[in-house]
C-alpha cells in the first residue's frame, strides 16, 4: 500500500482555502497511485480554532465543506482529514458539544469518524474548553485497494494521544494510554495526525518519544504535523516515520509545506534508515521566527512592516528577521535620535540599513522632547529628572511609529527581548507598541548568539553592535547593567524561575546570590501588568509570555 503525508499550512477559519489545500494534495497523491493520504490535526479548519468553535455557523460550514470535500476527492483515494464534529449526546449526558476528530473520506462519502482521546489543558492548550474526549480506540481497517478484500489495521491517533506512554515518560498524565489500547488490537500501523506547536528542542523530543514507543511496541509510527504561524504559535512540521525497530526512515522538511510518499507492506515501511542530524539551535530558532512573522503578516493581510532602529542589538535582530520574512523592500526602519543618542548608535543603525538593504527614515525627536518639557514644566517644576522623563522619549518614539503604521498600513514590530519583558525593562505605550513582539520569547543572551550566527558568512549585523554594552540611551552614559544584573546571570535566573518554575529558595541553593534572586523575583512580579498589555509574542520556548502564561497581576506569592 502506498501512503502519502501532506504537511500543510492551514489558515485558521479559512475552511474553503484549507479544503482546497487538501484537495490539491489529494490530486497529487492520486497521480502517484497513493491509497491513503494523511493530513494534520484539524487540517480543515486550522489549529487552534479557539472560540470560533463557539459559533454554530462555523461548525455548520465546517460540516458542509467536509461533505463537499468527500465528493470532490479522487474516488480510489482514502483521505484522513482533521476536523470538528458534533457530539450528538452532549445535552443528554452533560458533555462538551464537540469532538476533535479525524474523518475518513473515501468513494465520495464520510466513511468513518475518529475522536481524539487525550485533550491537553497545559501551556497553550485548552481543549477541554470545547471538546469531549473520545471513549474507544480508533481502529481503521483499510483495503489495499478498492477491489481488494485484503486489509491492513491502522491505529488512528490525534496529537496528544501519543504523549502518554509511561514506557517513555515513566508516568501517566492521563488515565488512558491510547497507544497501548491500539497495540492490544493487533494493529499493523499507527498514524498520528498532529498540530504540535514548536519550541526549541521539541522536534528532537518528539522523535525520541516516538522512536522509543515504536521500538517498545514493535509497531511503525507515522507522524504528520502541521506547519505555519497561527497567532503566537509556530508549527514546525518535521513530520517523520519510524519503523518497527524505532529507526527513523523518513523526515519531512521543517518550517515549510511538504509532500512525501512511501510503501507500506506486511507491517514494514519499505524505506532504509536515515541519519537524523539535529539542526543548529540558532538556525532552527531563526527559521521559526521568520515563519512566525511571515505567516502572521500574511494571514493578517499585511504586506509591509515597520520598526524602530536604535542602533542596538535587539532591533538589529528583528530587522534581520523581518528582511528574511518580508523581503528588504517591504521593511521600513525608523531612526529617532534624541540628544542622548550616541553618534555611534546612529552610525550603527545606518550601517545595518545598508547591510540589509531595507528602507529607512530619520526622525529626530529633540524638538518634540522640548515641547513635552514645556507643557509639563508647570507640573514637573522642582522635581528631579527621572524615569518619567526617560519614558517620555520611548513614548514619543512609539507614537511616531504608530502614526507611520496607521498612515501607511504597516505592521509595527516590537523589538524587546524576553529578558526585558520579564523584568519590565520596557516602556508601556512606548517601545512596547506594536502588533507583534517578534523576539519577546528570546532571552538577551540568545539574541547575541543569533546575531553572531547571522554573521557566520558575512557581516549583516554591524560588528560594533555586537561588542558595545547594551544601553537604552535615555540619559547620558546610561547602560542596562546600571539597573539590571548582567544578562548572563539574569537569563540563568529567569530560565529557572519562568521555564523551570523554581522557587526563590531553590535558585539560591543552586548558587545564586540571594539578594540578586530577590531583586529579579520582585522585578518579574511588578512587570506582570505590562506583559498583559504587550503585543502578541511569538512562542519559541516552552514557557512564553503569551497564551500559556497565566499569572495573576495582583497576586502576592512571590
Amino acid at each position: 500500500m502506498k501512503i502519502a503525508i501532506a504537511q500543510l499550512n492551514p489558515t485558521i477559519g479559512n475552511i474553503t482555502n484549507n479544503s482546497q489545500k487538501i484537495l490539491d494534495a489529494a490530486y497529487q497523491a492520486s497521480q502517484e497511485n497513493v491509497r491513503l493520504l494523511l493530513t494534520p490535526e484539524l487540517s480543515l479548519c486550522g489549529y487552534p480554532p479557539r472560540d470560533l468553535l463557539l459559533y454554530p455557523s462555523f461548525i455548520q460550514f465546517l460540516t458542509h465543506k467536509l461533505e463537499e470535500l468527500a465528493q470532490q476527492l479522487p474516488p480510489q483515494l482514502a483521505v484522513l482529514v482533521g476536523t470538528v464534529t458534533a457530539n450528538e449526546t452532549a445535552t443528554i449526558n452533560g458533555e462538551k458539544p464537540l469532538f476533535n476528530s479525524v474523518a475518513l473520506l473515501e468513494e465520495g462519502t464520510i466513511k468513518q469518524i475518529f475522536h481524539k482521546w487525550l485533550l491537553p489543558t497545559y501551556d497553550v492548550f485548552d481543549e477541554n474548553r470545547y471538546f469531549e474526549p473520545g471513549k474507544k480506540p480508533n481502529l481503521l481497517q483499510l483495503s489495499l485497494n478498492n477491489n481488494s478484500q485484503e486489509t491492513i489495521k491502522i491505529g488512528v491517533t490525534i496529537c496528544e494521544d501519543l504523549w502518554n506512554d509511561e514506557q517513555f515518560w515513566q508516568k501517566r498524565s492521563y488515565q488512558h494510554n491510547p497507544l497501548q489500547d491500539l497495540v492490544n488490537l493487533n494493529i499493523d500501523l499507527i498514524v498520528n495526525l498532529s498540530a504540535s506547536p514548536y519550541h526549541l528542542h521539541k522536534p528532537e523530543l518528539r522523535k525520541q518519544m516516538l522512536q522509543a514507543s515504536s521500538s517498545y511496541y514493535q509497531i511503525p509510527i507515522i507522524y504528520v504535523n502541521q506547519i505555519g504561524g497561527n497567532d503566537d504559535l509556530i508549527f514546525d512540521g518535521n513530520s517523520f516515520i519510524v519503523n518497527q525497530k524505532g529507526e527513523m526512515v523518513l523526515q519531512s522538511q521543517a518550517f515549510t509545506e511538504d509532500f512525501k510518499t512511501f510503501e507500506f507492506n506486511a507491517k514494514k515501511i519499505n524505506l532504509n534508515p536515515i541519519n537524523y542530524l539535529p539542526t543548529i539551535e540558532e538556525e532552527e530558532l531563526f527559521s521559526a521566527l521568520v515563519l512566525g512573522l511571515k505567516d502572521y503578516a500574511k494571514k493578517c493581510k499585511f504586506t509591509q512592516v515597520i520598526l524602530g532602529l536604535s542602533g542596538g542589538i535587539d532591533s538589529a535582530l528583528v530587522a534581520a528577521i523581518a528582511t528574511e520574512a518580508m523581503g528588504a523592500n517591504n521593511v521600513l526602519g525608523v531612526l529617532m535620535p534624541s540628544p542622548y543618542s550616541s553618534d555611534h548608535s546612529l552610525k550603527d543603525a545606518l550601517n545595518l540599513v545598508k547591510n540589509l538593504g531595507i528602507n529607512h527614515h530619520i526622525l529626530p525627536i529633540g524638538d518634540i522632547m522640548k515641547t513635552y518639557d514645556q507643557v509639563l514644566n508647570p507640573v514637573f517644576l522642582d522635581t528631579e529628572f527621572g524615569i518619567a522623563e526617560e519614558n517620555l522619549q520611548a513614548r514619543i518614539r512609539g507614537n511616531l511609529l504608530m502614526a507611520l503604521a496607521n498612515k501607511f498600513g504597516y505592521l509595527l514590530l516590537s523589538t524587546g527581548n524576553k529578558s526585558e519583558m520579564a523584568v519590565g525593562y520596557c516602556t508601556l505605550y512606548g517601545d512596547m507598541n506594536g502588533g507583534l513582539a517578534v523576539i519577546a520569547d528570546v532571552p538577551k543572551t540568545r539574541v547575541f548568539s543569533l546575531c553572531h550566527w547571522l554573521n557566520r558568512h558575512q557581516e549583516l549585523i554591524p560588528n560594533h553592535i555586537l561588542i558595545k554594552p547594551p544601553s537604552a540611551e535615555l540619559k547620558p552614559g546610561q547602560l542596562d547593567q546600571d539597573s539590571l544584573p548582567s544578562y548572563d546571570k539574569l537569563d540563568k535566573i529567569l530560565e529557572r524561575h519562568i521555564n523551570g518554575h523554581q522557587s526563590l529558595e531553590e535558585i539560591c541553593q543552586a548558587g545564586f546570590q540571594p539578594s540578586l534572586v530577590k531583586q529579579v523575583f520582585k522585578l518579574v512580579k511588578r512587570a506582570e501588568f505590562k506583559r498583559k498589555q504587550a503585543p502578541l509574542v511569538l512562542k519559541v520556548t516552552d514557557t512564553a509570555f503569551g497564551t500559556g502564561w497565566r499569572m495573576p497581576i495582583s497576586g502576592t506569592f512571590v
